[in-house]
């Protein structure tokens, strides 16, 4: 904290807090962009409320630490500024001392250079990240909101987070989009662009970017919107919520996740919601007034349904329909009814949940692009939960059929610089070849081997299995995989290996699979390709750039 605001924050808590901190609150005038909180892991969850002249402002819950904190979070009350709050905590109010003000955050000097904090994932600085939402393309902008805990590494107090990014890659984390209410949490949803002003929430030329979103209460949980006309900076939630609270008709308080998009023969919006045992599908003329039109059981949360050519012929396109573990249908759709016509089928496992694909991305473009949440922790971080790769999305036809393919954006590739190549090796060669980049924290690997006297092979790092491929019974990880060519004894991955985190492509995307990056500590190997005489056609590294 520089030294005029400390001094400051000393005196403005003198004069407002000191009587009122033995009653378990303190008021405090806004001189500084963030106050900074503590938070101990052994205290117990108390509320604290935030009043600005006399009317509740914010309100959460959080583990405030008396003593010693283990970690620090922060508010941005950068548009309080001026204003006197008064913080009132229903715990121990020891903790309240310990806030203070700056223009920066607690930490800020190591931020993003944690031992566990991930290099080319997109993390929060501070607290809890799970799905992400409201993925949407504006003016040059890719926006990622997601279901964010600002005052704690655990899952609570659910926000939408927001950060913005100009190529994928590249991510800057904004203040807290949406806050909740008295409707609920912010839970999951999706956002669009209203060209048309459907809604009639647009400002002059300017068209409103509109969210969709469920809050969740202990009773029910129900739909709203919300709109802004600065590009997702600020928000003013429709004063007509809920849009849909369909808990009556379902006998069921699942029902949420909504996902919105344009459906253009039918001039009108889509919204995939999940309830109960499946998706439903909803329309609307001006996204406040809703129809129920259709439900699909077999799916739990996070619903996705989009158009796909296949092999890239747009006069050949099947609709996809999935729901969060990533399983998912293939059929048709008529803008009211989703038929299934193939599946359940998967294209990704492991870490992956509540994956998303972004809206209003240019024809000209004409990419279906996905971000998953990777459920990965991060021991002794200030944060926890990340965004996977982004990736893209495509149908190829195979010899089971037509398939999703999932495959990282173009735009990653300025990430990784090759560093070395070999051909032909012997699994003992590759593994003497890769001792050099056994400490490396982040690395990308890319491999092609092929069995010959086993049936099974694979590739591990410090003892944790990345690859173990059984050709006999047709597996990956104990997963079923089988390659296009029936009779190949090859398999081809490309690695992507994080601080906390590993990622898999097998054979261009068409499986691909997700882990949390545990070494064993009695392991000393490093890289060890294994299989009785088994050989690596192809072995490539990369090193990586951070994104931060």
């Amino acid at each position: 904290m520089n030294s005029i605001l400390r001094i400051a924050f000393a005196v403005s808590f003198m004069l407002f807090g000191l009587v009122s901190l033995l009653a378990g609150d303190i008021s405090i005038k806004v001189i500084g962009k963030y106050l900074n909180l503590p938070v101990s892991r052994k205290e117990n969850r108390s509320r604290m409320i935030f009043e600005t002249g006399g009317k509740q402002e914010r309100s959460f819950v959080i583990r405030l630490a008396p003593d010693a904190p283990d970690y620090w979070v922060f508010c941005d009350v950068s548009a309080l500024i001026g204003k006197t709050i008064k913080i009132i905590y229903d715990g121990d109010p020891a903790g309240l001392s310990k806030i203070y003000q700056d223009n920066v955050i607690e930490g800020q000097d190591s931020l993003y250079k944690e031992k566990n904090r991930p290099q080319f994932h997109f993390t929060t600085q501070r607290g809890w990240i799970n799905d992400p939402n409201g993925l949407v393309f504006y003016d040059g902008e890719y926006h990622l909101f997601y279901q964010h805990n600002p005052y704690e590494h655990e899952w609570e107090n659910m926000h939408w987070g927001h950060a913005v990014s100009k190529d994928l890659v590249h991510w800057r984390q904004l203040p807290v989009a949406l806050y909740p209410d008295h409707l609920g949490a912010m839970f999951s949803g999706s956002a669009v662009i209203d060209h048309d002003n459907t809604a009639g929430f647009n400002k002059g030329d300017i068209p409103a970017m509109v969210a969709v979103y469920t809050a969740d209460s202990p009773e029910k949980q129900v739909q709203c919107i919300a709109y802004s006309h600065d590009k997702g900076r600020t928000w003013t939630k429709y004063e007509g919520n809920p849009v849909i609270d369909s808990k009556a008709k379902w006998n069921s308080k699942d029902t949420r996740d909504p996902k919105v998009f344009r459906y253009k023969p039918g001039n009108h919006w889509v919204m995939a919601l999940n309830e109960r045992d499946g998706h439903s599908i909803y329309t609307s003329r001006n996204l406040k007034d809703w129809n129920y039109e259709s439900h699909v059981t077999g799916f739990w949360e996070c619903p996705e349904l989009f158009e796909l050519p296949v092999d890239g012929d747009k006069n050949n396109t099947r609709w996809v329909m999935y729901g969060a573990t990533g399983t998912y249908m293939l059929g048709k759709f008529d803008g009211k009814t989703f038929t299934p016509e193939a599946g359940k089928y998967f294209y990704t496992t492991g870490a992956i949940y509540a994956a998303q694909t972004f809206t209003n991305i240019p024809d000209s473009d004409g990419r279906r692009i996905q971000i998953g949440w990777g459920r990965i922790s991060h021991p002794d971080m200030p944060f926890n939960g990340m965004m996977l790769l982004p990736t893209e999305l495509t149908l190829r036809t195979t010899k089971e059929g037509i398939r999703l393919v999932n495959a990282p954006v173009k735009e990653t590739e300025q990430l990784f610089t090759p560093v070395a190549k070999w051909s032909s090796l012997t699994s003992e060669d590759a593994n003497s070849r890769l001792k050099e980049y056994y400490e490396a924290g982040c690395l990308r690997i890319k491999t092609t081997f092929r069995l010959s006297h086993t049936t099974s092979a694979g590739f591990n790092l410090f003892g944790q299995g990345i690859i173990d491929y059984d050709m006999n019974a047709n597996t990956i990880n104990g997963v079923f995989y089988s390659s296009q060519d029936m009779t190949s004894m090859e398999l081809t991955a490309d690695i992507f290996i994080d601080r906390t985190s590993i990622e898999v492509f097998i054979d261009g995307g068409l499986y691909s699979y997700s882990m949390e990056r545990r070494p064993r500590g009695d392991n000393k190997e490093g890289f060890h390709f294994w299989g009785n005489n088994m050989e690596v056609k192809n072995l490539e590294v990369y090193s990586v750039k951070s994104i931060w």
